[in-house]
Order: C-alpha cells, then sequence, then structure tokens
C-alpha cells in the first residue's frame, strides 16, 4: 500500500504520544545490543486455543500495542506483513533502494523497546507484505527479495516448516494439536511470484483508486510452485484452517491492492477450496491500515470468512485526524471498518468446532466480532 507515503505529513499535526516519532539514534540501541530473544513455536502436539495477529508496524514509531496483545497471553502470534518500513529510513523516503534499507530496518525491529519484549515471551510465525518484502506494491520483479527474505528469517524466527529456507518465496504451513484439534496454519507469499498489476484507467476514483482488475490469464499471485504446494496442503487433513494472505481476497469496493487485481486467481483459490472441502477455513489478511470482517459463499454450504487487522501503530485515523468513521464498504463487507489501531484474536471452542474473530483496539476491547463454525 502507499499509505505510509503520507505518514510524513499527516505526523505535522498530529501531538498524540503514541505517534510520536522514535529518535532512532538513541532511543533504539546500537546495533548488536538488545535484540529481541525470540521465544520458540508451541510443540505440534499443543492444543492452540488464543491466536492473535497484526500487520503494519513502523518501526520507526512507538509500538505500545505489543504489551496489550501481550495480556492476552496469545499461543501464537501471526505477523501477516509489513511488519518493517524499509523503504523510509530516519524520516525520509529511499530513492536508492539498497541492502542497507533493508538492514537498518529489520535491525531496528529487532531492538525496539516495544517489540522485543514481546518477540522474547510469544511465539511467532510471519509472512511478508510489500514494504518488509521491500518495495511498495511490489512483485516478482524486485532484485532485493533473497537479501529480504534472509532478514526476515534472522529477526522473527525460523518457521516449523523446514523446507521453507532454501526454496524460493516464504510460503510455509504449520500443524498444531492433533485429531478434532489439529490447527493448520497457511502462510502465504503474495510478493516473490506476483506478477505485475494493471494500473487505474481513472486514478484516485473511488473503487479505482490505485489499479483495476486483470483480465490476463497469465498473470500470477503465487506462481506455480506454489500452486501446487497450497493445493498439496489443502489436501492434508486439519480440523481447522487458517489461510494466511497478506493482501485481503474476499474484500471488493476499493482500488488498492488485494486479490480482487487478479480475479482469475481469486476464482483458482475458491475453486481450490471447494475441490479439496476446505470449509473449515478462515482467511487472516493485512495490508489496507483499516480493519474489516468479510464473508462470501462459494455455494450452497460454503461461507468463507476473512478478517483483516490493520495497522498495528499506522491507523487510517493518522491521516484522517477528527474523522471516526471509515467510509469505504463493499459487497461482501460485513459491518463497518475499523479505522484506528487494532489487532486480531481468534479464540478457538474446539468442543463447540467454533472460533470467535475479533478484532481489538489500542486498549484491548473488542470493536468488531464474527462468530465461525467449521
Amino acid at each position: 500500500m502507499h499509505y505510509r507515503h503520507l505518514f510524513v505529513a499527516a505526523m505535522l499535526g498530529l501531538s498524540a504520544c503514541s505517534h510520536q516519532v522514535l529518535d532512532v539514534e538513541h532511543e533504539i540501541q546500537s546495533p548488536g545490543q538488545g535484540e529481541a530473544m525470540l521465544f520458540p513455536l508451541p510443540d505440534r502436539s499443543s492444543i492452540l486455543t488464543t491466536i492473535a495477529f497484526g500487520s503494519c508496524a513502523d518501526e520507526e514509531l512507538p509500538q505500545p500495542i505489543w504489551s496489550v496483545i501481550a495480556a492476552e497471553k496469545p499461543d501464537l502470534f501471526l505477523f501477516v506483513g509489513d511488519n518493517v518500513y524499509a523503504d523510509r529510513n530516519r524520516g525520509e523516503m529511499v530513492e536508492e533502494f539498497t541492502r542497507a534499507e533493508l538492514e537498518f530496518a529489520y535491525g531496528l525491529l529487532s531492538r525496539h523497546p516495544d517489540f522485543s519484549p514481546f518477540r522474547a515471551q510469544t511465539p511467532m510465525l510471519a509472512t511478508w507484505d510489500d514494504h518488509d518484502f521491500g518495495k511498495n506494491d511490489g512483485g516478482v520483479e524486485f532484485s532485493l527479495k533473497a537479501d529480504a527474505k534472509e532478514l526476515m528469517l534472522e529477526t522473527l524466527g525460523m518457521p516449523q516448516d523446514e523446507a521453507m529456507p532454501t526454496r524460493p518465496g516464504v510460503y510455509h504451513s504449520a500443524y498444531f494439536g492433533e485429531g478434532d484439534q489439529l490447527l493448520q496454519v497457511i502462510m502465504l507469499d503474495t510478493r516473490w511470484f506476483r506478477s505485475s498489476l494493471k494500473d487505474s484507467d481513472e486514478p484516485g476514483t473511488i473503487g479505482k483508486e490505485r489499479y483495476v482488475p486483470d483480465s490476463d490469464p497469465t498473470k500470477t499471485m503465487l506462481g506455480d510452485a506454489q500452486w501446487a504446494w497450497l493445493a498439496a496442503e489443502l489436501r492434508k487433513p486439519a480440523a481447522l484452517r487458517l489461510l494466511v494472505s497478506s493482501i485481503q481476497v474476499i474484500a471488493d469496493g476499493h482500488g488498492w491492492e488485494a486479490w480482487r487485481t487478479m480475479p482469475h486467481e481469486r476464482e483458482r483459490l475458491y475453486e481450490l477450496i471447494r475441490q479439496t472441502g476446505s470449509d473449515n477455513m478462515v482467511i487472516l489478511s493485512g495490508d489496507r491500515h483499516v480493519g474489516g470482517l468479510y464473508q462470501t459463499r462459494l455455494d450452497g454450504n460454503t461461507v468463507l470468512s476473512e478478517i483483516t487487522s490493520s495497522s498495528l501503530n499506522l491507523p487510517w485515523t493518522l491521516w484522517n485526524p477528527g474523522k471516526d468513521r471509515v467510509e469505504e464498504t463493499g459487497p461482501y463487507q460485513v459491518g463497518d471498518l475499523v479505522g484506528h489501531e487494532n489487532y486480531g484474536v481468534l479464540s478457538v471452542d474446539w468442543s463447540k468446532r467454533a472460533v470467535k474473530l475479533d478484532l481489538n483496539g489500542p486498549d484491548g476491547s473488542p470493536v468488531r466480532t464474527l462468530d465461525v463454525a467449521f
């Protein structure tokens, strides 16, 4: 998303302490000091009941929301993209991008006084979106993606999937529990292989703000290897599946990045879900700097639900001061969007085969809730 480019201007008019810029030369320790300890993942046999997630965390700003999320005592946290903003360095937009910018951003996050205590006590799985990948709205063309992958793994930790570090991309899966309490977490990579997007013919128009749907059947969101891997994953047994996409899957009604920009790829995903009988799935996404809930009906019996959580410290309200309501809407949206800082919590009741999807505000109070059976 391009929103962070608006951030500098928005900051000039704000006085809230939660949005004051960190003095990155003094408030975050020098390189080599204070790196986050990485709390290990739960054992594969562990039964998980509380999964938290979030996206869009500016490493050059305070991140007080981590202590609020920690109070939830999640069994697992999913960092679903824009985990750093490497395209901005010490308050300036980066014009000539190099590995040094990636190292600086990931280094700040590792030593961040709010994040590092959280990471030291909370197990985490991660994927990326564009800014931590290294290029705004970037895809297959980005030349430093291997460098970004290396730094992401060093900073956020290794996945349960031992094959991920050595293959192209950062897609991976993890399994926890067993039998009728078996949780499958699928972390997609919507950057490494993704084809170019189709620019809007009416930039700035509602619904066409930046990109429009592209009917070119050669364009891909995931790439052949990841598609084959995903099909194999969805054929494996699981009682509940969490499918993590850094960009929104179900949402329509806006012209930003989302699966809607490649309708044939979104339909391919829906058809794969239908074919594999994966009606026990919930989709998690980020990217948008707003939170929201979405549902669509794939067929007569399958309702697919998505929860978008964004942003941890770069919310929509930052560049819309004084506004309380996000006016965006769409055909699959459930209720109003959330414009202030938020994170998601999934509370699983294995005995009732139900999961509660909560979007929580910066004080930890739920602001949107959706109950889903699986």
